[in-house]
């Protein structure tokens, strides 16, 4: 698997990783509680590669995985106490954490995870930190092998979908 910046020639193909991710989802547990159509959509992917942020995975000829890393959080996560006083240039946002159903249960998660670990020291970041709805336990289950650590459950403001409840982890480097 390579994992790599995402470019424009991917946003097509990242889109439809969205839609078969939320068609899954729809069909199985939702975990996540993401909507077709609302989140997320091509205009995540649009702006993650103009914003030079989106990363993807190629396995099989194919984007397999897909997530964006900014410096810039949710705007509850100002309503935490992380631990340390670091400003969000030392610090990673992980977003949009995405693998295409086609490649679950393969390690890919895991595989892009220490990657995103991997690369946010090579960059000399100080912390990764990330959201996570409070019943998406496959996800909280993998963030907390990875060594991230429970700060914090927040109120992201998308009560509207029933998604009310966000837990906050981060992991310092």
């Amino acid at each position: 698997m390579q994992i790599r910046k995402g470019t424009e020639n991917d946003i097509e193909e990242v889109a439809a990783l969205y839609d078969a991710v939320n068609d899954y989802l729809e069909s199985h547990t939702n975990y996540p509680g993401w909507r077709k159509g609302i989140y997320p959509i091509r205009e995540d992917a649009a702006q993650g590669i103009a914003e030079n942020n989106l990363f993807v995975a190629e396995a099989e000829g194919q984007i397999a995985g897909t997530f964006i890393l900014r410096h810039r959080p949710e705007e509850a996560y100002a309503l935490a106490d992380w631990g340390n006083r670091l400003d969000y240039s030392e610090i990673l946002v992980l977003y949009t954490f995405a693998v295409h159903p086609r490649f679950l249960r393969q390690g890919i998660g895991k595989q892009l995870m220490e990657f995103i670990l991997a690369w946010a020291a090579r960059e000399k970041i100080k912390a990764v930190r990330l959201d996570v709805y409070e019943k998406n336990t496959p996800a909280i289950r993998l963030y907390e092998q990875m060594g991230f650590q429970y700060v914090d459950t927040v109120d992201l403001g998308y009560g509207m979908y029933g998604l009310d409840r966000f837990r906050l982890y981060q992991r310092v480097l």
